[in-house]
């Protein structure tokens, strides 16, 4: 912890259901303009998240002597206060805990945020004090969006309003009041000044603005002796004091732990659970990503079936039950799930409800979710969709050429990095697979009608697959990523996969196995699966860089660990319990992933090219999800193989 070239760049990310959250480094010093200990949604102003609370430093004070435990970077590589020397320990097992060494006075630290409500818990207990002990606590103000900056100016209202054992404040209009109060009694000395020029270097290394300028209205004073505990709470509403111990310690004990790495990703996993007007969705990542369709579809069967949840997942459900049937009504999308249009959103829709019938049941699946799946069948073969038509040949074409439209949706200058466009691989697959798994279950349902309907279906997937291999297998062994005319993309990409970790495969197992073999040879990494071969065309591995850099590089040889749920899938299906030994030691290779980046998830992706470092967004659901659905497949193998 003392050393800021290895501890600085490590994270926390504590959230709650109603889309706030708590962010910073284990050194408590801020490296982006998305950390803050009070992040939060605020509707009345903009659909963003906004950090009011955007640190509290802790100063201890024996006689007259002033210990600073804060710690924040300014411009020119300045670090002042330097209080992570003070730090002996940090833990997390429950909660998130510091102890700190000064002299003789042993300092902890617990952070817990409120699951439903926007309110922030900080714990501090004296274990160790041979004098008496002041405990002065000094917060830093933004007031400002995640994706803004604020910087001294006259418009802030520095006043203040005492409330019981603290105040309220606000800087600017429109926005809520933040109240600050302690546990003990305390003494707020009203002190305000612009702390200058706070250095973000994670901005900088993203190729924006890295500055800005922090209010400080003053702090908060008060003594603390041995054995005593006295809590600061930041929210956006006033409690009494004395029903703050009794809150946290029902929080801390909701809590599950975080000892292995599967109860670390599912710790992650219910971080992504948003509650907002009575519907529940499935946050695409933090700290800048929205509930996203696509994400969500792929994301829920390992953020919910793999775990054993159930019915969180049918929660979940219900609102993107809500966003398929305004979307494909032509209404207006009632509910805060994006990207609905799509072209391959509604396939993975019936690839996640395939997944229910799998963890549950088929008969649950069809009892439940037969009649959305027959609407978007429907809706795709009648050819309502504006960019997804099935041609003669049962293959599904999409126009990618002006438009991102896959999940390889970097652009530059307004147009596609990669124009994925025409037959698409993935989309044809999952095309295939949504065929034969709806001729599945209408023939298990039974009756005239529905057999009917699985007999066209029967017919169709044929065609299909009889297409798919004719126009995507090449001589080499391996599936082309799109072709569109005389146009054919041979670059080795990951979206072959799909082909042969789905349920249903066009392919025979010769055919699957070659695949896998070249996949396996030229994509996997012990992070994830490469984005592009090495061998291919404009390989570019490093996420490093200024936006357009970074552009470039997104899709074009960066690993990315969703990918390994069904590679690890897929391997198998060709290999069967031959493959459970190699699936355990790619699983192994996430666990060290752990302790860097964001510590007890996994970030969006990774260089494709050692060191694979963490790159992107510091959470990602697609990746937790990932590797939750690898786990629970590698453990139904043993069972079976028991």
């Amino acid at each position: 912890m003392t050393n800021l070239q290895d501890s600085l760049f490590k994270e926390l990310l504590i959230t709650n259901e109603s889309g706030a959250y708590c962010s910073t480094t284990l050194v408590g010093c801020n490296i982006r303009k998305y950390h803050g200990l009070l992040v939060c949604p605020i509707p009345e102003i903009d659909e963003e998240n906004h950090v009011l609370l955007s640190s509290l430093d802790e100063t201890v004070v024996q006689h007259g002597a002033e210990f600073n435990l804060g710690l924040h970077k300014y411009q020119g590589d300045n670090y002042s206060p330097k209080g992570h020397k003070y730090i002996v320990s940090f833990e997390w097992e429950k909660v998130p805990t510091w102890i700190y060494r000064i002299g003789g006075v042993l300092l902890k630290k617990e952070m817990v945020f409120r699951t439903d409500r926007y309110r922030l818990f900080i714990r501090y207990t004296l274990l160790e004090a041979h004098s008496p002990t002041t405990l002065r606590l000094k917060p830093f103000l933004a007031f400002r969006s995640v994706r803004q900056w604020t910087h001294e100016n006259s418009v802030a209202n520095t006043g203040y309003t005492p409330v019981k054992n603290g105040i309220k404040m606000c800087l600017y209009d429109g926005y809520p009041d933040l109240y600050m109060q302690t546990t003990a009694k305390n003494e707020f000395h009203y002190q305000p000044d612009w702390y200058r020029g706070l250095d973000y270097p994670k901005e900088r290394e993203r190729g924006y603005d890295s500055t800005e300028d922090l209010l400080v209205p003053g702090y908060f004073e008060m003594p603390i002796k041995k054995g005593e505990s006295i809590i600061f709470t930041a929210s956006l509403k006033e409690k009494d004091p004395k029903d703050y111990e009794p809150i946290m310690e029902a929080e801390i004990e909701s809590l599950d732990r975080r000892d292995s790495l599967y109860h670390c990703l599912v710790n992650a996993a219910h971080q992504f659970h948003v509650q907002k007007d009575n519907n529940e969705y499935v946050l695409a990542g933090y700290p800048w990503f929205k509930p996203r369709a696509r994400d969500t579809f792929i994301s829920l069967p390992g953020l919910t079936l793999a775990i054993g949840e159930t019915e969180q997942y049918e929660r979940y459900m219900a609102t993107a039950i809500t966003a398929i049937r305004d979307y494909i009504n032509k209404r207006p999308i009632s509910v805060g799930i994006y990207e609905m249009e799509q072209p391959d959103t509604l396939l993975w829709a019936v690839w996640c409800l395939q997944q229910y019938g799998k963890y549950v049941s088929r008969k649950k699946c069809y009892e439940l979710y037969g009649e959305i799946i027959t609407e978007i069948m429907d809706f795709i073969r009648q050819g309502k969709h504006n960019n997804l038509f099935v041609h003669e040949n049962g293959l599904l074409y999409s126009n990618g050429r002006d438009k991102a439209i896959t999940w390889m949706n970097s652009t530059a200058n307004g147009r596609p990095i990669i124009p994925r466009s025409g037959y698409i691989v993935e989309f044809n697959a999952l095309w295939y697979n949504a065929l034969k798994f709806y001729e599945q279950m209408l023939t298990e349902a039974g009756g005239e009608a529905n057999l009917a309907k699985a007999e066209v279906c029967n017919t169709e997937a044929e065609k299909t697959g009889y297409s798919f291999k004719d126009v995507f297998l090449n001589e080499h062994g391996y599936l082309l990523d799109y072709v569109d005319g005389q146009m054919m993309d041979w670059s080795v990409r990951p979206n072959q996969l799909f082909a042969i970790a789905l349920d249903f495969s066009p392919l025979d197992v010769r055919q699957r196995k070659g695949v896998l073999d070249i996949c396996t040879k030229e994509l996997v990494t012990p992070k994830g699966i490469r984005s592009l071969s090495p061998k291919s065309g404009g390989y570019n591995p490093m996420y490093i860089g200024q936006q357009v850099q970074r552009d470039y590089a997104y899709h074009q040889g960066t690993a990315w660990p969703w990918l390994t749920g069904f590679y690890l899938e897929a391997y198998l299906r060709v290999y069967k319990m031959s493959g459970v030994n190699y699936i355990e030691r790619q699983l192994i290779g996430f666990e060290e992933e752990l302790f860097y980046h964001c510590v007890g998830t996994i970030p969006e992706l990774f260089d494709g090219n050692p060191r694979f470092s963490g790159r992107g967004a510091i959470s990602f659901a697609m990746n937790v999800s990932g590797l939750l659905r690898a786990i629970h497949l590698l453990e139904k193998y043993k069972i079976e193989e028991d």
